[in-house]
């Protein structure tokens, strides 16, 4: 599938613990599960496994307002009642809930993302995975759509120390309004989004003729689909407009928000893709063979996100996994078929004529068209890093294990063992 690449993967323990409240559509739990299934697959065997570092207000404040992320470290369950002009004012309430550990929360997918970017920057990696990233609505003075920090636009401020066009594409079913909105008068990011978009769907943005304004102008990107699209005709837009994007802007780094609600029989969703179709993006994406952020993202049926963001990841790693899961602690999670790619059920008919797809895709093409040249960005002196690598000096990108991530990782050399010294001794017939 492409030459061999390094992969860093992102995952704290803790960050499936954490709970929106009965009845919430948004389960942190999935990440925990997904992270079952790369562990089962013997997948971290073929990356690099760190627990990510959290991020701080400070980390925050680059991009979202500091009144707003105060209130995000003050306000719990058991004060809520204290801050009730505050929960309008920051669009906190039903969609976003104020619970327990939110900004511990917060902290861990937004240092995850971070921490990707860093080693990105640093040639430590060729693509970081965050799974518990991803989310793309929260804006400078408020959460939206189950999105409190914007981790995405905080790692691409991150990688634009180093890189002069970064790439943004997104998979969500869910237009991708917040990393939109943060860069849209900017020529140094590019944000492509393939999504949902009419009849009041959430949030209600990402008409095909935004597309940027002042310096931004023609660097947005959006491609407004219709209920019910499957992997041919998904792949039938994606492919070229992607193509002609990296052709017309030449990024040096691409981020990818890989939402799974676009799969078919998401909670939330409309459309029909499978997991082997929606696979097939981060595939192509990975095969170009630039510096890649992979981000989660949306995703409300839990079995089904855990099974796509698993053979994403071996998609990633270039690794061929069995479609018959391996038993792991949420086997019953899957049942009654365990398998990897169930059969698709689709619940509705794809509303996208060919026509339709036709006149999105030459829309794109005309608007790439009108961008002079890929923007150039004058040679200055490169800011420090948000974070630092190691505690003394900085990691030598020439090394691809130096001491210092090899320390960092999280897997202690007495787990998952294959062997005689295998610490956790199968006990499944106990």
């Amino acid at each position: 599938m492409g030459s061999f690449k390094t992969v860093a993967y992102f995952y704290d323990p803790a960050v499936g613990n954490f709970h929106y409240g009965p009845g919430h559509p948004m389960k942190p739990q999935r990440l925990s599960v997904t992270h079952s299934l790369v562990i089962n697959y013997g997948l971290y065997k073929k990356m690099q496994l760190y627990r990510p570092y959290k991020a701080s207000a400070h980390d925050m404040c680059r991009f979202h307002s500091e009144e707003y992320i105060s209130f995000l470290q003050r306000v719990t369950p058991q004060n809520v009642h204290g801050f009730t002009k505050s929960l309008s004012h920051f669009n906190v309430g039903d969609d976003c809930p104020v619970f327990d550990g939110m900004f511990d929360f917060c902290s861990m997918y937004t240092g995850a993302s971070l921490e990707g970017a860093v080693k990105l920057n640093n040639n430590c990696c060729d693509i970081a995975i965050n799974w518990t990233g991803g989310l793309h609505h929260a804006k400078k003075f408020e959460a939206s759509g189950f999105c409190y920090v914007n981790d995405i636009v905080i790692a691409i401020l991150e990688l634009l120390k180093y890189h002069p066009r970064v790439l943004y594409i997104d998979i969500d079913i869910h237009h991708g309004d917040g990393v939109q909105e943060a860069f849209y008068l900017t020529d140094r990011v590019m944000t492509v989004s393939f999504h949902k978009y009419g009849n009041f769907f959430f949030p209600g943005t990402g008409d095909m003729y935004e597309i940027g304004a002042e310096s931004g102008r023609y660097y947005s990107v959006n491609v407004p689909l219709k209920e019910g699209i499957d992997d041919q005709t998904y792949f039938m837009v994606f492919k070229p407009v992607v193509q002609q994007v990296i052709e017309f802007y030449q990024p040096s780094c691409i981020v990818l928000q890989c939402g799974a609600d676009s799969l078919a029989s998401d909670r939330l969703g409309c459309f029909s893709l499978s997991g082997k179709g929606h696979g097939e993006c981060v595939k192509f994406v990975r095969n170009l063979n630039l510096p890649l952020l992979v981000l989660g993202g949306g995703g409300y049926t839990v079995r089904n996100v855990a099974r796509c963001w698993t053979y994403e990841t071996s998609l990633l790693v270039d690794e061929q996994i069995s479609n018959e899961l391996p038993y792991n602690e949420y086997f019953e999670f899957f049942a009654p078929d365990f398998l990897l790619h169930p059969e698709v059920v689709t619940r509705q008919e794809n509303a996208n004529s060919k026509q339709y797809l036709d006149t999105i895709v030459k829309t794109v093409m005309e608007n790439l068209k009108l961008l002079e040249h890929a923007p150039c960005v004058q040679m200055q002196e490169v800011p420090p890093d948000l974070l630092s690598l190691e505690n003394t000096e900085e990691p030598d990108p020439d090394v691809r294990n130096n001491q210092n991530d090899v320390d960092n990782r999280i897997e202690p050399t007495e787990e998952y063992y294959d062997g005689d010294k295998d610490q956790d001794k199968d006990d499944l017939d106990v």
